[in-house]
């Protein structure tokens, strides 16, 4: 089973060297040199910024896409896969104001935005961590968190190229994203 929230914290310490920040679309985020990412939510205390998000259900997938998601994907974490992204995105009120099916519409109907996931899979992993799921207001929607190898670093760029020229996009009011490579083995704050 997967826990559900997690913590994703810039600053000087973490298991992941930081190579780009950008902000893609609104406010930056504050830059940090390292990223910590994991269950603990003792973030240090000068951290340039602490986000948290939580694992939940699968909302705008069919059956069968969710069947073939499950089929294709790997596990995050893998050892060789020392390459990875962290996009936090939020999206306009117009997006919110839509109902569930219009979303979903928007999302793989218009968008293919599953079919464009899964030209990317095996080769890239994700989690996606929801943030409106939690307690108190935050900065972002959806945490997302990717890992892939050196040697394909063209294929995700390639996926978020594709995501980018949907409709979905459209409806993205800030999207931030950081480029790191892992340098330490599990979770440890170090």
């Amino acid at each position: 089973m997967t826990p559900r929230v997690w913590f994703f914290a810039g600053g000087k310490t973490g298991q992941f060297a930081v190579s780009k920040m950008s902000a893609v679309r609104g406010e930056p985020l504050p830059s940090a040199s390292r990223l910590y990412v994991g269950q603990e939510g003792g973030a240090e205390s000068d951290a340039a910024f602490t986000l948290r998000g939580t694992v939940s259900n699968e909302r705008y997938t069919t059956r069968e896409e969710k069947t073939e998601l499950l089929r294709r994907q790997v596990a995050i974490g893998r050892e060789e896969a020392r390459q990875g992204a962290f996009i936090a995105i939020k999206k306009n009120e117009a997006w919110w104001a839509l109902t569930q099916d219009e979303r979903r519409a928007v999302f793989e109907e218009q968008s293919s935005h599953i079919k464009i996931g899964l030209g990317a899979l095996p080769q890239v992993a994700r989690r996606l961590h929801h943030c409106r799921d939690l307690d108190e207001a935050a900065p972002f929607d959806f945490l997302t968190w990717f890992d892939f190898q050196a040697s394909d670093v063209g294929a995700f760029d390639d996926l978020l190229g594709a995501l980018r020229c949907t409709e979905e996009w459209k409806y993205i009011e800030r999207e931030v994203e950081l480029r790191v490579e892992r340098i330490e083995l599990g979770h440890g704050r170090k």
